[in-house]
């Protein structure tokens, strides 16, 4: 087994080691604590019940209380809006305007896929918070679909593919050559929650990708750079050979190679 797979291995560990749940007896809401962090470092909660033979899943109106708390409000931004409207549905996630709740409805078969589809649209929808005005005003994908368009790419947005655990995956782009193929991601900010998630993401497709394919799998990451990157971020890109653009960076030769020497 290599050293990467020993790697994703310790994350599947270490995910469920820091998985709590707790039932409520009276109300039979079941709590489901994660390791995974909201904007204010506190644990994501998820809430899971059975109703009309379907499990309900539901965040309890926290991430969107959140949001406003830190001063990302909905109410007052279209574009917050609307990069918030396109990230449940990407995921399936349904919105419930009265409380901000967000749930969706699973079964015994697919509750995993749909207690993922939840938690990754909630760390998309933390991400919101760190938006400053300027990219509120302009979205930072819709920023990086510009710049493929001025790349004269062809490329598949919202790509979705099934990985190794079974679970399904969403990626902002896909560039897919002969002999290979890209993943990426667009990094409005890069932090400690999402991060980890594009990783395992991006391992978890590599090789029933290249099983599928025949082709060489790549993972990009284009980081939005107008604040400071931590170096640290940048070292487990590498330590997980995925590739990595800052976007200052964006129009030098080196990084421009990152998306068009994928057709070799």
């Amino acid at each position: 087994m290599s050293s990467i797979e020993l790697l994703v291995n310790d994350y599947y560990t270490f995910l469920k080691e820091k998985t709590i749940v707790q039932t409520d007896e009276v109300s039979g809401w079941v709590q489901i604590t994660t390791p995974l962090l909201d904007i204010y470092n506190d644990s994501i909660d998820l809430y899971a019940k059975h109703k009309n033979g379907n499990i309900l899943l539901s965040d309890d109106g926290q991430t969107l209380r959140n949001l406003e708390l830190s001063g990302a409000s909905l109410s007052r931004s279209p574009k917050r809006k609307e990069f918030l409207r396109q990230i449940l549905l990407n995921y399936g996630v349904h919105w419930e305007n009265e409380n901000n709740e967000l749930f969706l409805e699973a079964n015994e078969k697919n509750f995993p896929q749909k207690k993922f589809n939840l938690l990754s649209a909630i760390v998309e929808i933390n991400n919101l918070s760190f938006l400053s005005k300027h990219n509120v005003a302009s979205v930072f994908s819709e920023d990086v679909k510009g710049y493929l368009d001025e790349q004269d790419l062809i490329y598949t947005s919202h790509f979705i593919s099934r990985g190794s655990t079974g679970l399904e995956f969403t990626f902002d782009f896909q560039i897919a050559y002969k002999k290979t193929e890209l993943v990426i991601k667009a990094f409005s900010t890069i932090n400690s929650m999402n991060l980890p998630h594009f990783l395992f993401a991006w391992e978890d497709i590599k090789k029933v990708r290249e099983q599928l394919t025949g082709k060489h799998v790549t993972g990009l990451a284009i980081i939005n750079d107008e604040k400071e990157v931590r170096p640290e971020y940048l070292e487990a890109l590498r330590t997980k050979e995925a590739k990595f653009m800052l976007w200052s960076q964006r129009h030098i030769p080196e990084n421009i190679n990152k998306l068009r020497l994928q057709a070799a």
